[in-house]
């Protein structure tokens, strides 16, 4: 009965402490997604790696992919692996400027493949996700706190993906997602600027400009 009551408590206190560390994680993103959503406006620019052991690619193996996005509530202008993106809120224009082809679709990117679009940064973890607070690390002399997030859906591509949060500013500076087949991919913000001052047509798309270009727009 003592070894019952004891299991019974050591039980208790991993739950406990795990409820504990849920509800510092879902605190601190909480957070995070207020600081970062009151800006007006946001720049950053990011590098992506990739990784898979399994596959024998080390992150190094290749050099970073960059890119650059600027946000404006669900707005956002990318520049991604050669290509434009651009969100005006109800349509997305993808910018193929080696095809010099325009896609027009309604509505953002999807994110049913489990993929964190921009416009979805500061929100994704809202829905779909079990919290858990990492290890605080002294990163080029930044201290960062990682969050772990667990897709609640068992048939989810993704393992978990995990965001590195600057202890000072509360801004996101690293994502790392980690795939079922081994892939593990990471965003670096490099660079973050707030509050710039955009034109009144800085997210819209300039047809008379690509048709004189020559591309094809669907």
């Amino acid at each position: 009965m003592k070894k019952v009551r004891i299991l019974f408590l050591s039980l208790f206190i991993s739950l406990t402490s795990f409820s504990q560390s849920s509800s510092k994680a879902k605190s601190l993103l909480d957070e995070v997604s207020i600081k970062m959503s009151a800006y007006k406006n946001m720049f950053i620019g990011f590098s992506q790696t990739l990784s898979n052991e399994e596959a024998g690619i080390k992150e190094g193996d290749e050099p970073p992919i960059r890119g650059e996005i600027t946000l404006q509530g669900e707005k956002y202008k990318l520049n991604y692996l050669g290509n434009n993106f651009i969100f005006d809120g109800k349509k997305l224009y993808v910018i193929n400027n080696d095809e010099k082809e325009v896609s027009i679709t309604d509505g953002d990117m999807s994110g049913d493949d489990g993929f964190i679009y921009p416009s979805k940064l500061l929100s994704f973890y809202k829905e779909g996700y079990n919290f858990e607070m990492g290890s605080l690390k002294n990163l080029n002399g930044r201290k960062i706190q990682f969050v772990t997030l667990n897709p609640i859906d068992s048939n989810s591509d993704i393992i978990k993906v995990e965001l590195a949060i600057d202890a000072k500013t509360k801004h996101i500076y690293k994502l790392i997602q980690t795939g079922t087949n081994g892939s593990r991919t990471t965003f670096t913000i490099d660079k973050f600027k707030s509050n710039q001052i955009l034109s009144d047509s800085f997210f819209s798309f300039d047809e008379a400009k690509y048709k004189k270009l020559k591309f094809t727009i669907d």
